[in-house]
Parts: C-alpha cells; sequence; structure tokens
C-alpha cells in the first residue's frame, strides 16, 4: 500500500464523499535519537581485564577509574568479584592522601564549599577526589547525582576529579563502597579525597570511619547555636566552619564561631591531642578558605608527629573488616534459597499475630545455619 493510500486509510475527511476537504500528510518526524549516537551506543564498551583496569588506574585514566568505581558500586556477584581483585591490586598504591570528611546539615553550602575549597585545594598543586554521596528516595530508589552540576569550576579542572555516587540504601548514605572508592582514587595518584556526606541520620558516623580529618560546615541564625552543646557530631568534628560568613551574616558569623567554641570547651580533650578549631568562610567570596586548609595541614602534622595518624587509620582498616564480615553473614542470609522460600510464609505468620517477630527470626536463622552445617 503506497504512502498517500495509508494515510487517506487514516484519514477519514480524505474520502471523496466528504467534498472540500482535506487533511494534508504533513512533516515526517525524525528518529528520536541521532543516529550516531544510536551506532554508538550498540557497539558494546570495551572489555577490560584486570590487569588492564589497574594499569589504567595506576596511569590515572579516569574513564578506566569510573567504570572500576562503578563495579564497586553494582550489586551484580560477577562485578564485585571483579572488583574485589582489582581493589586487592591497587591496595599497595593506595593510603598516600589526605583523606577529608565533610558533613552539615541540608541548606549548609557543602556543596558550594566544596567547590571553593576545591579550586583552593588544586591552585596548591594538589590533586583532588571528590566522592559526593547523592541520597536516594526511600519510594523510587532512584537519586539526582546533582552535584557534579553544582560545582561547575572544579568539574572541568583537570586537577580535580568528582564521583556522585546513590546511597541506594545505605547506612547514611556512606558505606563500604565509598571506602573502597577511596582507595582506587589514592592509587589513581589523587593526594586529598573530599567525603561528602548526605548530612542526615548516622552518616557522619560512617564517614568519621574512613577520614583523618573531618570538619563540620555550619550556618550563623538557624537557631542551631545551642545544640552545639550536645555530644554526637560535635564530638567528633576537628574542626568547625561557620559557612555564608558574607554580607549582613558577617556579625552572626562571629557570634556563632564564639558559642561553638565555648561549646568544645566543654567536651574532654580528643584522643588525638588535637583542640578542635572554630572557623569562619564564605564559600561565595572565597574568605577563609585558605584558613581551613592550613588547619587540616596542621592537624594532619601534629596527629603524624604523635602517632595517632597511622594509629587510627589501623583502627579504621579493623572496623571495616567487621563491617564487611557484617555485610557479607546478612547478603548470604537473604540469598540462601531455603531463606528466600520460606520469608514469604514468616511474614504472614508475623503480620496475622500467629508467631512473634522474634521467634520468627530465631527459626529462620536457626535453618539458615542448619544449611550452612550440611553444605560442609
Amino acid at each position: 500500500m503506497s504512502d498517500k493510500k495509508k494515510h487517506n486509510k487514516c484519514h477519514v475527511e480524505n474520502d471523496p464523499t466528504y467534498k472540500g476537504l482535506q487533511v494534508n500528510s504533513g512533516i515526517s518526524q525524525p528518529p528520536s535519537i541521532n543516529p550516531r549516537i544510536a551506532e554508538r551506543l550498540k557497539k558494546k564498551r570495551k572489555q577490560y581485564s584486570i590487569d588492564d583496569f589497574v594499569n589504567g588506574i595506576l596511569k590515572g585514566d579516569r574513564g578506566i577509574l569510573s567504570q572500576a568505581i562503578t563495579l564497586i558500586e553494582s550489586s551484580k556477584f560477577e562485578h564485585q568479584k571483579i572488583a574485589q581483585e582489582i581493589i586487592e591490586k591497587c591496595l599497595p598504591y593506595s593510603g598516600k592522601s589526605v583523606r577529608i570528611g565533610i558533613t552539615g546539615v541540608p541548606g549548609a553550602g557543602k556543596s558550594t564549599f566544596i567547590e571553593a575549597f576545591g579550586k583552593h585545594v588544586t591552585s596548591q598543586g594538589h590533586k583532588l577526589a571528590v566522592l559526593a554521596i547523592d541520597p536516594s528516595s526511600e519510594r523510587s530508589k532512584g537519586s539526582i547525582l546533582g552535584d557534579k552540576t553544582r560545582m561547575e569550576e572544579l568539574a572541568v579542572d583537570n586537577n580535580a576529579y568528582i564521583r556522585p555516587s546513590p546511597s541506594a540504601g545505605s547506612l547514611g548514605g556512606v558505606a563500604r563502597k565509598t571506602r573502597e572508592s577511596l582507595i582506587l582514587c589514592e592509587a589513581a595518584g589523587f593526594d586529598t579525597i573530599l567525603i561528602e556526606t548526605v548530612g542526615v541520620g548516622q552518616s557522619e558516623t560512617a564517614v568519621h570511619s574512613m577520614v583523618d580529618f573531618f570538619l563540620l560546615i555550619k550556618i550563623a541564625g538557624a537557631g542551631d547555636e545551642l545544640q552545639g552543646i550536645k555530644r554526637g557530631i560535635m564530638e567528633m568534628a576537628d574542626a568547625i566552619s561557620i559557612n555564608k560568613a558574607d554580607g549582613n551574616n558577617v556579625h552572626k558569623a562571629k557570634l556563632a564561631r564564639v558559642q561553638f567554641q565555648n561549646a568544645l570547651h566543654l567536651f574532654p580533650q580528643p584522643k588525638s591531642g588535637w583542640t578542635p578549631q572554630v572557623l569562619t568562610c564564605s564559600s561565595v567570596e572565597k574568605t577563609g578558605i585558605d584558613a581551613i586548609w592550613d588547619t587540616i595541614l596542621d592537624y594532619c602534622s601534629h596527629t603524624q608527629q604523635n602517632g595517632y595518624f597511622e594509629q587510627r587509620r589501623s583502627e579504621q582498616a579493623k572496623y571495616w573488616m567487621y563491617e564487611t564480615i557484617n555485610e557479607q553473614l546478612k547478603d548470604g542470609f537473604y540469598h540462601q534459597k531455603v531463606i528466600k522460600e520460606q520469608i514469604p510464609d514468616f511474614e504472614k505468620k508475623v503480620l496475622n499475630d500467629e508467631m512473634s517477630s522474634f521467634v520468627a527470626a530465631f527459626k529462620l536463622l536457626s535453618t539458615y545455619f542448619g544449611e550452612i552445617k550440611n553444605n560442609e
């Protein structure tokens, strides 16, 4: 059937019985995707061997580094197996960076601060990697991953590498995968690593367990000055920076600085022997950024001299060993075939009040360990 006949069949108005009516065929629609891009997508991405990945990372190839981090973030078993081999071979080349954790409530200006701070660090001749954790939706499990777009200048800096990653339900948005990505970034030659938390819940604890220096970003006039006397996040901070100290906020920032400094005096001396500092800065006007970098360098020098720096890294390595054990046990439990088959039945019994939650959990665990024993 010709195109004209097809067109007339679709539009009854073109039938001879409807005199004076005519519907033109119109303009043909272009393809929804560029043909060149479509052709490129059809081609399989080059398959790298373990050695290709390792050699590429050690040479500082960011494309290969990004693909390796994607393998780390993947939940597929075959990807995890490859990722662990890559990490194992890169481990001897890691550990030579300054690891900095940055946290603060949403709206404190963490991303803007990281860009200003990052530009200062790269201007000093350092290579910077930013691991920005983006919160995932509890409903859709999706993430915007917009940190890179908020750091326009840093994103195009040849000495900076920004990797936004979804929290994907892990505790507070930071877990084993971030620590493993950190190792690969160090092996790729980045001597300064920034880890930004989502700024909610228990993420601060997770970040604190993988960094050398922990920076808390605050803003003045947000009503949280008195909250500074509470323990928790304040005890973990090696320094506090009052951000947005510009314009009409300068006086408020100075006042908040004094209040937080007084609050810190209520806490016992940290094991590091370091006295936490409170500073003010403006990410927009780029003021006070150099003082924060100098404070971090002073902290590293102080803790390296008294031996705390290496001691803390050793404790962190042990901590993540146990965290990995816990994670593997959990994954092994839920991937056990018998458990997957029995869980729906136990769920129904719990929901119908036929069995308590504790009894159901105990029976499932007993089944799991029984299966392991039988397979030995």
